[in-house]
């Protein structure tokens, strides 16, 4: 039995990936040219990140209007995973961008420079408007590919968040150790949710169970119905951490008619209907029959 349950979800994610993409290109260039007239390096670095991130933005994008493709005879089961590979690239540049972060934060505890205030504290709140209205947008997405985007603009946010108390505390006393300080605080709070996201993804691509609560709710939904004794060989897994594919055998407590095979199949997809499975088979064996494992 097969059950295709097609969820036409709008372009809201994807509009909110291009708006992230726009905002994060047209900003970066901003850094490059205030970077220059300020003199400072670390918005220049920061420029640097930003358009990394602005480029893996804009793959996500491309790929996230690929996964929205319809099914074929050679991507039998879609392209959902394209996204899913764009929330891999995603969350790789992330752990990267972090570790590069802390190789230029942490030498300069031992050897903190001045940077020119006054610019820091203009760049920084436009920072702030601009990542934080990006991020909004995103905040609300449940794929993994907008929550690794969404991931990509908080650490923007928070770090011209720590760029603009730093650069108003520097107007007033010489303390240039407290920018290494807190870049190095916000970017491993960044690094850690990072990594959990990564390996969130890659069990994904591996094919687990997203969620083993999930299938022994399935299992105990369908070896409550009167006329199944028993299910085996019950495999679950997801396309892209949204859409979750499930295959299973049910054993029937005897032979069933055609009308009662029918109204069987029936009664089983209303019981998985609260579940919300992208796809489900359901092979029926009856008692003796010989179990045909793949």
């Amino acid at each position: 039995m097969h059950d295709h349950s097609h969820h036409h979800s709008s372009d809201a994610g994807s509009n909110n990936i291009a708006v992230a993409f726009f905002l994060n290109l047209g900003f970066s260039v901003i850094e490059f040219v205030g970077g220059y007239l300020t003199n400072s390096t670390a918005i220049m670095a920061d420029a640097v990140h930003d358009l990394g991130d602005s480029l893996s933005i804009g793959l996500a994008w491309i790929l996230d209007r690929v996964g929205r493709r319809e099914a074929n005879s050679t991507f039998t089961y879609g392209y959902q995973r394209f996204s899913l590979f764009g929330a891999l690239i995603n969350s790789v540049i992330l752990v990267a961008g972090s570790v590069w972060v802390l190789t230029e934060a942490i030498p300069r505890l031992f050897d903190p420079v001045m940077p020119v205030a006054e610019g820091m504290v203009g760049l920084a709140i436009l920072g702030v408007a601009v990542n934080g209205y990006a991020a909004l947008r995103l905040s609300k997405g449940k794929s993994l590919n907008e929550r690794a985007l969404n991931w990509h603009l908080l650490e923007d946010v928070l770090g011209w968040a720590a760029v603009l108390v730093v650069a108003v505390v520097l107007l007033f006393v010489d303390w240039p150790i407290l920018d290494p300080l807190l870049s190095i605080a916000f970017t491993l709070f960044i690094l850690v949710n990072v990594v959990k996201m990564l390996w969130e993804t890659l069990r994904i691509f591996a094919q687990s169970s997203p969620d083993a609560q999930l299938a022994e709710r399935i299992e105990s939904a369908l070896t409550g119905m009167a006329e199944i004794s028993r299910i085996h060989d019950l495999r679950l897994w997801s396309l892209d951490g949204e859409h979750h594919v499930m295959s299973v055998h049910v054993e029937m407590h005897t032979t069933l008619s055609s009308e009662q095979q029918v109204a069987l199949k029936a009664a089983i997809s209303r019981s998985l209907a609260p579940f919300q499975l992208a796809h489900t088979t359901v092979e029926l064996e009856w008692p003796e029959e010989a179990c045909r494992h793949l």
